[in-house]
This record gives C-alpha cells, structure tokens and sequence, in this order.
C-alpha cells in the first residue's frame, strides 16, 4: 500500500466555515478533502491528513505560538509517518494575515523552503522525491476574518502563478484549487460542504499524470 501525507493547515484539518468566534466544528473525517481524496485513489494508497489550524508556512505566529511555522514541525511529522509515497502540501492561507505584512512572493518563498527541506529528508519511498502542491483558494476578506486579513483578498489572488512557477522550479506536481473552488462566504478563509468533495477528487485525478512524469 503506498502512503500520502497531505500538510496543511484548517483546511486540511476539516474546519467548517465560522459566523463567530464561538464556532470551531469540524467535519467528520469521511467529509474531509484528504479523505475523498483517499477514496478516489482506492484501496491501494493510504493518505494520512496532518492540518493544524493556523499553521502558516514557515513563520513562527507571535499571537498563537511559534509552533504554528509548518517549517518547525515538518521534519519530525515527516519522520513519524515515513516512508512516504507522495507529500502534498497545501499551505499559505495564514501567511497573509495582517500581522505577518507579507505578499504573495513571500507566501511563494515559504512554500519553497517547506519543499526543500522535505526533499533533503530520507524519508520517501523512491529516489525521485514526489511532492505535489496545492495553492489554496484566495481568501474573501468577509466575516469575522475580515480584519485579520486585510487586504488578503487582493494578495491572495497573486498567489497561483508564483507557486506553479515554484513547484516546477522543485520539481513537484501543482493543482491551483482557486480554479475548482471558492472559499466560503461565510468567513471567506475556510470551505463550504460541498468544497472538500470537489477538492479532494481533483487533487486525485491529477495524480495519475504527475506520479506517472516523476518516475
């Protein structure tokens, strides 16, 4: 059975869209996109889905924890699940809070350093290192996210063609899901019900080609 890890943040861990602060469900894990994404692929692959809220791309938060930089934790979740077959990463959607003052070149520059630093670990199955990136849809600055991510609507939106320009330079496959989905209206950061299903079974159907290109 082939392994894929899929690193991300809230929407990897499967929040729902937020109308107040209060709010903080999750939707069961077959409703998750990394789970309908196992499903599509079949009994042959196991996808394991490692999403932490708030988790940013390589930035230490200075208002919810420096454990939160996706750079600190990568080696060791890497490690823990190893040997890997695929590794998806699906990140940058907290980097564009307000209080990081990034742009989307940044953004792109964090993916980066995540998918060099995962490719000088021994921890997939093949010499050909697979790694596939998914840029996230771009954020609605709506709801009660609105100030916290002042201006993201516009950044966000900057963010596609940069990361496609950077998983080529690394060699890793590439899915834009601004181009599949939207955000949800309700917090313009997380994904309506219907989001995760059509998610998941793109990122599936794109796999067969770049599995089959990497060797």
């Amino acid at each position: 059975m082939k392994t894929a890890l899929c690193y991300g943040d809230s929407n990897v861990w499967g929040a729902k869209p937020m109308s107040s602060w209060t709010d903080g469900g999750r939707y069961e894990a077959r409703q998750r996109w990394p789970s309908i994404m196992q499903e599509a692929l079949g009994e042959d692959w196991h996808v394991v889905a490692e999403g932490l809220p708030g988790r940013t791309t390589v930035h230490p938060d200075p208002v919810e924890g420096g454990h939160m930089s996706g750079l600190a934790h990568l080696r060791p979740c890497l490690e823990s699940h190893r040997p890997l077959d695929l590794l998806v990463f699906m990140l940058g959607t907290n980097d564009f809070k307000r209080r990081f003052g990034l742009e989307a070149e940044d953004v792109a520059q964090g993916v980066k350093q995540l998918i060099l630093a995962a490719q000088g670990l021994d921890v997939f199955t093949a010499e050909k290192k697979r790694i596939f990136v998914v840029c996230p849809p771009p954020i609605e600055v709506v709801g009660i996210f609105a100030t916290m991510f002042e201006g993201a609507d516009r950044k966000s939106r900057e963010l596609a063609p940069l990361l496609k320009d950077v998983a080529r330079s690394c060699g890793a496959g590439f899915l834009d899901a601004g181009a599949i989905i939207r955000s949800s209206p309700i917090d313009g950061i997380h994904l309506g019900p219907e989001a995760p299903v059509a998610l998941g079974r793109a990122v599936a159907a794109a796999l067969p080609t770049f599995l089959a290109e990497a060797g």
